[in-house]
Order: structure tokens, then sequence, then C-alpha cells
């Protein structure tokens, strides 16, 4: 099947048949819906994976997101979810139970590995983690009972990224379904589905909606994976997605083609200024050409997003937080992904962050670049 073109996917697909005429996808604010008879309701009641019947499963509103973001993952179908994190742990749970084991990446999200070693532990489920960026030591991490791999690439503190042809295969080969959260990268800059990956996940509260106004997940794949957990895990937890809040993503992904590029411009820009200062010992970006996998970033990704790490020279956590509580344009917040340029330090979540005490996050949002510069380094000169 020709795909289609970004612009097509983002401005009209699922969009063909609006009612009376509205050029905006109208928001259907509904919890349930009503039959003509009793047929077409029992025909609902017996494949609620296909008809509206109550907005826990489907809504119309819902739905056309959910065409779009697969469209966009070049995936067959989506499922939103009403977090990054439901989303991750129904595409997760979904295909194991007692006795199995799943292999992941050791900085991966801080809940996805929360819920895989401890939650997940509590009802048999083995897991292995890895650093990922070696196949071979993947493969090494190999059960018998292996039944996930689940990546994260790049990562979103260290930025190590996976070879997702090799993963991929090796899934294939074993029987193993393979899950990557695309988060970083989105589908604007990778798609891991053309590489063989299964599953793939992302925090639509970040760059999908754009605006830090919306939490959602989303899970894309093949019609039988979606469908196996809508059925199994989505109907059953009730992480529903509040129309809403689709509605909200819906107008966020109308300029996701336009707002990455600046996010990437931005980040890389910063990047090589910060290599240049003295006060930095090195700066994480996987698509900067000094970074150690930048081959493998290149030949897996066709750009990057804002967000990216540098280590400050210092271990002087008073001199850490003055840099930090000295920046004007770089909120201090969690998360990422929105219009705004964030600041986040490894030390103010780690109790004791060790070697790590200088590693800062940053997240370059739209901001103009020399604003987003001068901050940076006028915050180094105050701090260093």
């Amino acid at each position: 099947m020709q795909r289609k073109h970004i612009t097509e996917i983002l401005h009209h697909l699922g969009e063909e048949d609006l009612p009376s005429g509205a050029v905006n996808p109208p928001l259907f604010q509904t919890s349930i819906f009503s039959f003509k008879d009793f047929d077409d309701f029992s025909t609902a009641l017996s494949d609620e994976t296909n008809h509206f019947l109550y907005t826990r499963g489907n809504n119309p509103t819902v739905n056309i997101l959910e065409q779009k973001l697969a469209a966009l993952e070049h995936a067959e179908r989506a499922k939103l979810f009403a977090s990054g994190v439901a989303a991750i742990v129904s595409s997760i749970s979904a295909f194991v139970q007692s006795g199995d084991h799943i292999v992941t990446i050791k900085d991966c999200y801080s809940w996805t590995s929360t819920y895989v070693a401890k939650y997940l532990a509590r009802f048999g489920v083995e897991h292995t983690f890895v650093e990922g960026s070696d196949a071979n030591e993947l493969e090494a991490a190999l059960r018998p009972n292996t039944k996930i791999i689940y990546l994260e690439s790049p990562t979103t503190f260290t930025f190590k990224l996976q070879d997702l042809t090799e993963v991929s295969s090796l899934g294939r080969l074993r029987g193993i379904k393979t899950i990557i959260d695309n988060t970083w990268a989105t589908p604007i800059y990778q798609n891991p589905i053309d590489f063989g990956i299964d599953l793939v996940v992302h925090s639509a509260s970040k760059y999908l909606g754009g605006n830090s106004d919306v939490v959602g997940g989303v899970v894309a794949g093949s019609n039988e994976d979606v469908k196996r957990i809508f059925e199994k895990e989505f109907l059953n937890t009730g992480a529903v997605p509040d129309p809403f809040a689709a509605w909200l993503i819906l107008k966020g992904i109308r300029t996701l083609h336009i707002r990455m590029p600046v996010h990437f411009q931005n980040a890389m820009e910063l990047s090589r200024r910060l290599q240049e200062n003295e006060a930095v010992e090195y700066v994480l970006y996987p698509m900067l050409e000094s970074s150690d996998q930048y081959s493998l970033a290149k030949k897996q990704m066709r750009g990057g997003s804002g967000l990216f790490s540098f280590k400050l020279k210092t271990r002087d956590i008073d001199r850490i937080k003055k840099f930090v509580n000295s920046l004007k344009f770089f909120r201090r917040a969690v998360s990422w992904g929105g219009y705004e340029s964030l600041v986040s330090p490894y030390a103010v979540s780690h109790r004791d962050p060790g070697e790590n005490v200088s590693l800062i996050r940053i997240h370059a949002g739209l901001e103009e670049i020399e604003v987003l510069s001068e901050d940076l380094e006028s915050a180094i000169r105050s701090a260093l």
C-alpha cells in the first residue's frame, strides 16, 4: 500500500467525511452511544474493537487521532491511552504471564523499569536489564522463556541507541515480541516498524501534543497485536483517553512536522556550542558527529529531537545548583517535548548521584537560538 505524505496524514486522514461539513473534527464528549435497533446493539456488543458502544472502548474523536498515529508510524493500527505509562504497561502485559522473562534497557524511562523490575516481579515475571548498545550482549541475555525485548532508542538521559534491525531479527528468529519507546525521535525522524520492530509506544504528552497541556499515550503495530492489547489490557484496566485529550493531541500534531525541525536545529546548535565550552566535560546527543553511535543514528533516524544531556566538569553540588538556578529561559520541570525549554539535572532526582552529579538534561524548545545559548553560557559563567 502506498504511504501517504506527512501533511496528508496530519491534516486530512480520517477527516474525509466530518459531520455538517466541519473543517475541524468535532469533540464527541459522550460516554455512551445508542443504536437504532436490537441487531445493531447486539453487533456492537459482540465486537467492541470495531464499534462505538462506550467511550471506555472507542470514540470517534479518539479514533480519528488513532488513524493518524498509525499512519505516522507505518503501522496497521494504533490505540490511544490515558498516559504514556498506560500504553507501555499494556503493551508489555498483553504478551507476558507468570514464568515469562523480559529483556529491557538499563537506561529506559524510570516508570518502565519500575514496572518491569518491581510490579511484574510480584506476579512471577522475570527480567534482565542490558546496556543495549551491543546486540551480542542483548542476545546473551535471552532465555527460553523470554517473551519480550523492550527497547528505548535513544534513551532519554544518556541517549544510547540499539540497533533496531539486529534486535528485530533476534525477535523474529526466536518468536519474541519487540517493543520500542519512540517518544524521543517521533515518527518524523524514526519509524521502528520499518526496521522490523513489532510495536511502537509513545508518550503523547510530549512532542505529539507539543503544548504541555495534555497527558496521553499510544501504542501502534499490527492489527492483530493492537487488537490483543485492546481486548486483553485496555478494556480490562480502563486506561481510557478522554475525548478532549484526544482533541488536544489532534490540534498538537497538526504542526508536528514544523515543530520538530526547530527542536532539532536548536538542539544541534546548543550541543555544538556546549562542546566548545571549557566548563563542559562532554555532550550526549546522538546526531552529533562526535557521538560514538553517530553512524547508527544516521542509519536509523532522519533527525533528532530537542532533548540532550551534557556534563559539567565540576562535581560541586553547590555549583550545580547555582547553574540551574541562574537559568532564566530554561524552566526547571519534569517531562519535555513542549514548546518551552527545560532543564532537569540528574542530581535533582537522585539522592546519591555519584559521578553523575553534574549531568544536566536540557530540552531545547522553540525559542530563538541566541536567547537559549546566551542563557546557558551566562548560567555557566555565573556558577563556574
